[in-house]
């Protein structure tokens, strides 16, 4: 039987958004000092939740956008938004199952201190439970 919470949500969305959105956007879960050099960046963090106490984690996600304008950081928001209420629910990885999938709060500019990037983040509830 699987632990409780052995899925790592945050590394599986990772991931998968990776394959989605191609090489030319950064998907990662920690920013760094070189961020304005690497636009647009996606960032992952998963920042609460709940489980079944037995396999499913009801994970709560914050998908930040970085890009040199709002309307580009709009716009790569609104396809990630279709991508997790669309292809990422129902999915399999080689470690998870996704289940339902839905908008806790839509993609809305966010504040971020360096004037010279636009941020826009949404978060998300994902249903997920290992393979096996």
């Amino acid at each position: 039987m699987a632990a409780v919470g052995s899925v790592d949500v945050e590394l599986e969305v990772m991931v998968a958004l990776r394959a989605f959105l191609g090489d030319g956007v950064v998907v990662r879960d920690e920013l760094d000092n070189s961020l304005a050099e690497e636009l647009p960046t996606v960032q992952v963090q998963a920042v609460g939740g709940s489980d079944d106490g037995i396999r499913l984690d009801r994970a709560f996600v914050d998908i930040d956008v970085y890009h040199s304008t709002r309307a580009k950081a709009i716009a790569l928001a609104a396809t990630i938004r279709g991508w997790v209420l669309t292809e990422l629910r129902g999915s399999v990885t080689q470690t998870a199952v996704f289940a339902r999938t839905g908008t806790i709060s839509r993609p809305a500019i966010r504040p971020y201190e360096n004037t010279g990037l636009r941020r826009v983040g949404a978060t998300y509830e994902i249903y997920c439970h290992p393979v096996s």
